[in-house]
């Protein structure tokens, strides 16, 4: 399963796959969470809340995307902790408070590793900042699998059909097709070949 970090949500938000831009992409996150292939946690969630908008609107309704941290998840706790207080990195201890104090991204990489999941993330590696403990570095170190969001989407053969919506029969303010135009979300015609959205 792939664990979505919360930067994966915020940024497609506001940059890639914006609700009213590309809204396969979040009936995508629904149905691969439905066939077991990506999730996130619940702290991810609460980060998602408290934004206060149609990002947080979504996580409030999407709840069962978002797993609880179960007793595999804490007892990797210590091994993770351990790595990020004698890493050659020497993070600060305002670095490792951060990453340390129930944090969205420690309890990713815990429940990556638990559960042998794979963590998703706009982060990029950075093993000589001593400043901020990355989800790269430390799901490298705990050999958790990491993955940038595009990767996921390719690997996943996920699909998001383009809708021309000021074409004649067409929505202007969904995205959808209109009357004239079947919805093709979830269309699975494409030979087995992925999830087209």
């Amino acid at each position: 399963m792939y664990l979505l970090d919360a930067n994966i949500f915020i940024q497609a938000k506001n940059r890639h796959y914006a609700f009213d831009v590309v809204p396969g992409f979040w009936r995508w996150l629904e149905r691969a969470h439905g066939i077991g292939i990506a999730g996130s946690v619940e702290r991810v969630r609460e980060e998602l809340l408290a934004g206060q908008d149609e990002l947080a609107d979504w996580a409030r309704t999407h709840f069962s995307f978002f797993q609880p941290i179960d007793d595999d998840t804490a007892a990797c706790f210590r091994p993770l902790l351990e790595w990020a207080s004698s890493a050659p990195a020497g993070y600060k201890s305002a670095a490792l408070s951060e990453f340390s104090s129930d944090a969205a991204d420690f309890l990713l990489v815990a429940h990556a590793l638990a559960h042998g999941h794979v963590v998703v993330t706009h982060e990029v590696p950075s093993p000589n900042s001593s400043r901020r403990v990355k989800i790269p570095d430390a799901c490298k170190a705990l050999g958790v699998e990491w993955e940038s969001p595009f990767a996921m989407l390719r690997k996943s053969k996920a699909k998001f059909d383009l809708v021309e919506s000021f074409a004649p029969g067409h929505s202007s303010d969904s995205g959808r097709p209109g009357k004239d135009e079947p919805d093709r979300a979830g269309d699975e015609s494409n030979g087995g070949q992925g999830l087209l959205f």
